[in-house]
């Protein structure tokens, strides 16, 4: 089968990753595929080049750019592209707007977050009207379905489900080896306890709550260290806020990494604090890692994360619920231990890459065979 996936670009993030696993996944079934990208191709696109696979860049800029969606049209053609699968709103209704008339035999979209920017107005009414020549929208988790079907944007009989799923093999368990690793990184003491997070830098991570509440953990647990691996553009801002919460040198900026991997299994805790969460991939890492974990009651964190068996769910947006999740794991080793292996047992039987790339191709073989 020829696969296109189009995307805004490959910059690192959880959309990017879990688009490049399921390209890799694919190639390796052997189906035909491709990446054509709206912006720049990004800093992972090198991981499908060394696999010979193609990615493009259609450079678009800003505003109507005719070039651009002519780039666009004509690599999904050379291609002969039989099921194109784009990525998040922007691009859907671009990439359906630049196959215009090439009679594709199945175009779906997956929705990768809530949509929990409610300032996104003109961008769904161009995604809702896209809508049209689709013929499947999937979210990756159920909350996202409801919430999609609820505010008008997602017509019920084209909604599915298909939850991320990540390459389980991949990822080791946490290690003494690597906590020495990181607290040489961070230049701490081996005693120290390390609390970290993945993910951009930005309004829906909350990471400003999850400074603000590493504050109170460091009140009762002194020698504790908080590590935002990521990058984005609320970094001087979140640098500002650990400034006025007097935890400047407890708290680690690391910005983008290629290691995220080795450095999970480092850590003591993992931490999220989204405000607005899809189906996150970080947090499935951190169960693979079999981590500790305190996450934020919101999007598909509930269906990763069962309060007090596999972490702890704890309301977003509330500093002191987050710190005392924190603290509950960190003074209770036996009890965090417990959840983190429970945590690795469910990603073991429900997020594996495996289980997702099955489903997808199900959606795929709908209408092509």
């Amino acid at each position: 089968m020829n696969i296109t996936h189009f995307v805004e670009n490959l910059n690192r993030g959880g959309l990017e990753r879990m688009v490049l696993e399921l390209v890799k996944i694919q190639h390796r079934q052997g189906h035909r595929c491709q990446v054509v990208c709206l912006y720049e191709e990004g800093t992972l696109a090198h991981e499908l080049a060394a696999l010979e696979i193609p990615v493009h860049a259609c450079g678009k800029r800003q505003g109507v750019d005719l070039r651009a969606l002519a780039r666009a049209r004509r690599r999904i053609s050379e291609h002969a592209t039989d099921v194109l699968h784009t990525h998040n709103a922007v691009a859907h209704y671009q990439a359906v707007l630049a196959t215009c008339g090439l009679g594709l035999r199945r175009i779906i979209n997956t929705r990768h977050g809530m949509g929990g920017n409610r300032r996104a107005a003109r961008r769904e009414w161009f995604y809702r009207r896209a809508l049209v020549r689709t013929d499947a929208v999937v979210t990756v988790c159920e909350a996202a379905r409801v919430d999609a079907i609820q505010r008008g944007i997602v017509p019920r009989e084209k909604a599915r489900v298909v939850p991320n799923g990540i390459p389980l093999a991949s990822f080791r368990q946490a290690s003494e080896a690597m906590r020495r690793s990181l607290r040489q990184l961070l230049g701490v003491a081996s005693t120290t306890r390390v609390i970290g997070t993945v993910g951009r830098l930005n309004w829906a991570k909350d990471q400003a709550s999850m400074i603000r509440a590493f504050r109170l953990v460091r009140e009762q647990q002194p020698d504790t260290m908080l590590v935002l691996i990521g990058d984005g553009e609320l970094r001087d801002a979140l640098q500002q806020t650990a400034r006025d919460e007097g935890v400047t040198g407890s708290v680690h900026f690391l910005g983008d990494r290629n290691d995220v991997r080795e450095l999970l299994q480092g850590l003591d805790l993992f931490v999220l604090s989204s405000v607005s969460e899809g189906y996150s991939m970080a947090l499935l890492e951190a169960c693979a890692v079999a981590l500790p974990i305190v996450a934020t009651d919101v999007g598909g964190n509930g269906e990763i994360i069962r309060d007090g068996e596999t972490g702890r769910l704890v309301p977003a947006g509330n500093a002191a619920a987050l710190a005392e999740g924190m603290l509950e794991l960190l003074a209770q080793p036996a009890r965090a231990d417990a959840v983190a292996q429970a945590a690795r047992t469910w990603v073991e039987a429900h997020g594996s890459l495996e289980n997702m790339a099955a489903r997808y191709a199900d959606l795929y073989q709908a209408s092509v065979s």
